[in-house]
């Protein structure tokens, strides 16, 4: 009964996000609202992780399921794909190695931040020689 309820939460938040989008003045997908609306359900602790945890490790480690129609869909309609193929490779390399450099100087600025944080101890990497 649980895991229903948190599927039951998921769907009514992404039904939420879904509906803000089709009556939005500006065009963004649900999907997207449906995420930040999550996120700040979470933020502000009105859902906590407890209630989403079984239905989330469930998405993720199915991920690549969700990738499949995606991928026939691009299969299908392959001739019309097939003119635009180095172009689009250009953009998938490109954009891949941006989000490496964006993720990793993300995570830099977070580790360095948090130890300004902590007084200097986490993130400096080094180690004590206590």
């Amino acid at each position: 009964m649980k895991l229903m309820l948190q599927i039951g939460v998921v769907f009514g938040v992404c039904l939420i996000g879904q509906t803000v989008s089709v009556f939005s003045p500006i065009a963004v997908p649900g999907s997207v609202i449906s995420m930040v609306l999550l996120f700040l359900l979470l933020f502000f602790r009105v859902l906590k992780v407890d209630h989403i945890r079984q239905k989330a490790d469930f998405l993720l480690k199915n991920m690549a399921f969700f990738f499949i129609p995606a991928g026939v869909g691009i299969l299908a309609n392959f001739a019309a794909v097939r003119d635009h193929i180095l172009p689009l490779l250009a953009v998938v390399v490109l954009t891949t190695i941006l989000t490496f450099g964006a993720t990793a100087f993300t995570v830099r600025t977070v580790i360095a931040v948090q130890g300004k944080l902590g007084g200097g101890k986490a993130g400096s990497g080094e180690e004590s020689h206590e």
